[in-house]
Protein backbone atom coordinates (compact mmCIF):
# COMPACT_ATOMS: atom_id res chain seq x y z
CA UNK A 1 0.00 0.00 0.00
CA UNK A 2 1.79 3.08 -1.38
CA UNK A 3 1.01 6.47 -0.62
CA UNK A 4 2.06 9.27 1.53
CA UNK A 5 2.56 7.35 3.99
CA UNK A 6 5.16 4.71 2.57
CA UNK A 7 4.97 1.32 1.33
CA UNK A 8 2.63 0.34 4.84
CA UNK A 9 1.75 -3.55 4.14
CA UNK A 10 -0.95 -5.64 5.68
CA UNK A 11 -0.09 -8.73 6.57
CA UNK A 12 -2.89 -9.84 7.56
CA UNK A 13 -6.42 -8.68 9.43
CA UNK A 14 -9.43 -9.57 10.73
CA UNK A 15 -11.80 -7.87 13.07
CA UNK A 16 -10.05 -7.90 16.25
CA UNK A 17 -6.39 -6.91 15.12
CA UNK A 18 -4.33 -5.64 12.13
CA UNK A 19 -0.94 -7.22 11.58
CA UNK A 20 1.52 -4.36 9.75
CA UNK A 21 4.92 -4.21 7.61
CA UNK A 22 6.22 -0.65 9.11
CA UNK A 23 8.03 0.47 6.44
CA UNK A 24 11.45 2.58 7.66
CA UNK A 25 11.55 6.13 8.14
CA UNK A 26 7.94 6.53 9.26
CA UNK A 27 7.23 7.16 13.09
CA UNK A 28 4.46 5.02 14.74
CA UNK A 29 3.02 8.56 16.33
CA UNK A 30 3.87 12.16 17.17
CA UNK A 31 6.92 12.71 19.36
CA UNK A 32 6.39 15.35 22.14
CA UNK A 33 8.02 18.22 21.72
CA UNK A 34 8.65 17.96 18.05
CA UNK A 35 9.56 20.24 15.71
CA UNK A 36 6.89 21.90 13.17
CA UNK A 37 8.56 20.00 10.15
CA UNK A 38 8.62 16.57 11.80
CA UNK A 39 5.08 17.25 13.53
CA UNK A 40 3.91 17.43 9.97
CA UNK A 41 5.26 14.06 8.83
CA UNK A 42 2.16 11.30 8.13
CA UNK A 43 2.65 8.92 10.94
CA UNK A 44 1.56 5.22 11.44
CA UNK A 45 -1.41 6.12 13.57
CA UNK A 46 -2.68 8.71 10.95
CA UNK A 47 -2.61 6.29 8.71
CA UNK A 48 -4.57 3.80 11.05
CA UNK A 49 -7.45 6.99 11.99
CA UNK A 50 -7.71 7.18 7.82
CA UNK A 51 -7.76 3.80 7.08
CA UNK A 52 -9.25 1.89 10.14
CA UNK A 53 -10.94 4.75 12.33
CA UNK A 54 -12.64 1.90 14.83
CA UNK A 55 -9.14 2.61 16.43
CA UNK A 56 -9.58 6.10 17.61
CA UNK A 57 -11.14 5.16 21.32
CA UNK A 58 -8.73 1.74 21.33
CA UNK A 59 -6.28 1.98 23.66
CA UNK A 60 -4.58 3.35 27.14
CA UNK A 61 -3.92 6.39 25.53
CA UNK A 62 -6.14 6.78 22.13
CA UNK A 63 -5.81 10.17 21.94
CA UNK A 64 -1.85 9.90 20.74
CA UNK A 65 -1.42 6.38 20.12
CA UNK A 66 -4.90 4.57 19.16
CA UNK A 67 -4.77 1.03 18.62
CA UNK A 68 -0.93 0.77 19.44
CA UNK A 69 -0.01 -2.02 21.32
CA UNK A 70 3.71 -2.07 20.94
CA UNK A 71 5.93 0.29 18.90
CA UNK A 72 8.85 0.26 16.55
CA UNK A 73 11.76 3.40 16.15
CA UNK A 74 11.37 5.48 12.99
CA UNK A 75 14.36 3.77 11.33
CA UNK A 76 13.05 0.28 12.30
CA UNK A 77 10.96 -1.75 9.53
CA UNK A 78 8.72 -4.97 10.08
CA UNK A 79 6.05 -6.67 12.24
CA UNK A 80 3.62 -4.43 14.30
CA UNK A 81 0.32 -5.41 15.86
CA UNK A 82 -2.51 -2.92 16.15
CA UNK A 83 -5.47 -3.73 18.21
CA UNK A 84 -9.25 -2.90 16.62
CA UNK A 85 -11.07 -2.54 20.12
CA UNK A 86 -10.67 -2.55 23.44
CA UNK A 87 -11.02 -5.84 24.74
CA UNK A 88 -8.39 -7.23 21.99
CA UNK A 89 -5.62 -4.41 22.88
CA UNK A 90 -6.18 -5.41 26.59
CA UNK A 91 -5.41 -8.97 25.92
CA UNK A 92 -2.38 -8.05 23.84
CA UNK A 93 -1.12 -5.47 26.35
CA UNK A 94 -1.23 -8.30 28.44
CA UNK A 95 0.49 -10.57 26.58
CA UNK A 96 3.42 -8.25 26.03
CA UNK A 97 3.27 -7.78 29.68
CA UNK A 98 3.85 -11.63 30.99
CA UNK A 99 6.44 -11.66 28.26
CA UNK A 100 4.38 -14.18 26.11
CA UNK A 101 4.77 -12.61 22.77
CA UNK A 102 8.48 -13.41 20.93
CA UNK A 103 9.53 -11.03 18.92
CA UNK A 104 12.53 -11.80 16.36
CA UNK A 105 14.70 -9.22 14.47
CA UNK A 106 16.98 -9.34 11.94
CA UNK A 107 20.21 -6.87 12.46
CA UNK A 108 23.84 -6.16 11.25
CA UNK A 109 26.11 -5.35 13.07
CA UNK A 110 29.81 -4.23 13.83
CA UNK A 111 32.64 -6.49 13.55
CA UNK A 112 32.50 -10.09 14.24
CA UNK A 113 30.62 -11.42 17.18
CA UNK A 114 32.70 -13.80 18.81
CA UNK A 115 30.27 -15.94 20.13
CA UNK A 116 27.61 -18.06 17.98
CA UNK A 117 25.05 -17.12 20.61
CA UNK A 118 24.63 -15.24 23.89
CA UNK A 119 22.53 -13.26 26.34
CA UNK A 120 22.99 -9.63 27.24
CA UNK A 121 21.36 -8.63 30.25
CA UNK A 122 22.16 -5.06 31.36
CA UNK A 123 19.79 -2.47 32.84
CA UNK A 124 18.84 0.75 30.81
CA UNK A 125 18.07 4.15 32.04
CA UNK A 126 18.44 7.57 30.62
CA UNK A 127 21.26 9.85 30.54
CA UNK A 128 20.96 12.35 32.82
CA UNK A 129 20.64 15.33 31.06
CA UNK A 130 19.80 13.97 28.11
CA UNK A 131 17.06 11.47 26.70
CA UNK A 132 19.84 9.12 25.34
CA UNK A 133 19.36 5.53 26.77
CA UNK A 134 22.51 4.08 27.92
CA UNK A 135 23.49 1.37 30.22
CA UNK A 136 27.13 2.71 31.24
CA UNK A 137 26.34 6.15 32.77
CA UNK A 138 26.95 6.74 36.45
CA UNK A 139 24.48 9.04 36.80
CA UNK A 140 20.88 7.22 34.84
CA UNK A 141 17.32 7.75 35.63
CA UNK A 142 14.56 5.03 35.13
CA UNK A 143 16.67 2.41 35.51
CA UNK A 144 14.80 -0.72 34.07
CA UNK A 145 16.02 -4.12 33.59
CA UNK A 146 16.93 -5.43 30.11
CA UNK A 147 17.52 -8.63 28.74
CA UNK A 148 18.53 -9.48 25.11
CA UNK A 149 19.23 -12.69 22.88
CA UNK A 150 21.06 -13.34 19.72
CA UNK A 151 22.01 -15.90 17.66
CA UNK A 152 24.38 -15.61 14.61
CA UNK A 153 22.72 -15.97 11.37
CA UNK A 154 26.06 -15.35 9.05
CA UNK A 155 29.43 -13.29 8.89
CA UNK A 156 29.92 -10.47 6.36
CA UNK A 157 32.56 -8.55 4.90
CA UNK A 158 31.70 -5.08 3.07
CA UNK A 159 33.79 -2.52 1.95
CA UNK A 160 36.79 -4.12 3.43
CA UNK A 161 34.80 -4.34 6.41
CA UNK A 162 33.82 -7.00 8.92
CA UNK A 163 29.98 -7.21 9.87
CA UNK A 164 27.84 -10.30 11.51
CA UNK A 165 24.52 -10.76 10.29
CA UNK A 166 22.29 -11.40 14.20
CA UNK A 167 19.35 -13.16 15.00
CA UNK A 168 17.50 -10.94 17.91
CA UNK A 169 14.89 -11.89 20.55
CA UNK A 170 14.69 -9.08 23.03
CA UNK A 171 13.25 -10.92 25.88
CA UNK A 172 12.11 -7.21 27.90
CA UNK A 173 10.87 -4.04 25.94
CA UNK A 174 12.58 -1.06 27.05
CA UNK A 175 12.85 1.77 24.41
CA UNK A 176 15.88 1.49 22.12
CA UNK A 177 17.02 -1.43 24.27
CA UNK A 178 18.55 -3.63 20.92
CA UNK A 179 19.86 -0.62 20.11
CA UNK A 180 21.85 -0.06 23.10
CA UNK A 181 22.36 -3.69 23.98
CA UNK A 182 24.60 -4.21 20.30
CA UNK A 183 26.47 -0.96 21.30
CA UNK A 184 27.05 -1.85 24.88
CA UNK A 185 28.67 -5.10 23.37
CA UNK A 186 30.83 -3.32 21.30
CA UNK A 187 28.55 -3.85 17.77
CA UNK A 188 26.72 -1.07 16.99
CA UNK A 189 23.93 -1.71 13.96
CA UNK A 190 25.12 -0.14 10.73
CA UNK A 191 23.17 2.78 10.37
CA UNK A 192 22.61 3.85 14.08
CA UNK A 193 22.62 7.32 13.54
CA UNK A 194 22.42 7.69 18.05
CA UNK A 195 24.04 4.67 18.75
CA UNK A 196 26.32 4.01 15.98
CA UNK A 197 28.94 7.01 16.60
CA UNK A 198 31.09 7.91 13.46
CA UNK A 199 31.06 4.25 12.28
CA UNK A 200 27.42 4.08 11.32
CA UNK A 201 26.78 4.26 7.70
CA UNK A 202 27.82 2.62 4.26
CA UNK A 203 26.78 3.39 0.89
CA UNK A 204 23.35 3.23 0.15
CA UNK A 205 21.79 2.98 3.24
CA UNK A 206 20.57 6.06 4.60
CA UNK A 207 18.48 4.08 7.49
CA UNK A 208 19.71 1.38 10.29
CA UNK A 209 19.86 -2.11 9.41
CA UNK A 210 17.02 -3.45 12.43
CA UNK A 211 14.37 -5.06 11.31
CA UNK A 212 11.20 -6.52 13.04
CA UNK A 213 11.27 -10.02 11.16
CA UNK A 214 8.43 -11.86 13.01
CA UNK A 215 6.15 -11.66 15.84
CA UNK A 216 4.40 -14.96 17.61
CA UNK A 217 2.02 -15.20 20.09
CA UNK A 218 -0.94 -17.26 21.62
CA UNK A 219 -4.33 -15.75 19.98
CA UNK A 220 -7.41 -15.10 22.04
CA UNK A 221 -8.63 -18.34 21.04
CA UNK A 222 -5.40 -20.14 22.12
CA UNK A 223 -3.86 -20.80 19.13
CA UNK A 224 -0.41 -19.63 18.67
CA UNK A 225 0.00 -17.64 15.58
CA UNK A 226 3.04 -16.15 13.86
CA UNK A 227 3.27 -13.30 11.76
CA UNK A 228 6.31 -12.11 9.39
CA UNK A 229 7.90 -9.43 7.34
CA UNK A 230 10.07 -10.23 4.78
CA UNK A 231 13.91 -8.21 4.89
CA UNK A 232 13.64 -4.77 2.77
CA UNK A 233 14.89 -4.47 -0.61
CA UNK A 234 17.05 -1.75 0.16
CA UNK A 235 18.55 -4.13 3.36
CA UNK A 236 18.59 -7.21 0.64
CA UNK A 237 20.90 -5.39 -1.13
CA UNK A 238 23.21 -4.63 1.52
CA UNK A 239 23.75 -7.75 2.14
CA UNK A 240 24.49 -8.78 -1.77
CA UNK A 241 27.41 -6.90 -1.08
CA UNK A 242 29.11 -9.51 0.73
CA UNK A 243 32.28 -10.05 -0.29
CA UNK A 244 33.12 -12.95 2.17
Amino acid sequence: MSNAFGDIGIIYKDKNFLAINKPAGILVQKAPGAGHREAEAPTIVDWLLENYPEVKTVGDKPEERPGIVHRLDRETSGVMLVARNQETFDYLKSQFQERKVQKTYWALVFGNVKDSSGRIELPIGIKSGTTKRTVFAKKMKMIKEAVTDYEVIKYLKIGGEDFTLLKVLPRTGRTHQIRVHLTAIGHPIMGDKLYGGKRNQLAGLDRQFLHAQSIEFTSSTGERVKFEADLPEELEKILDFNEG
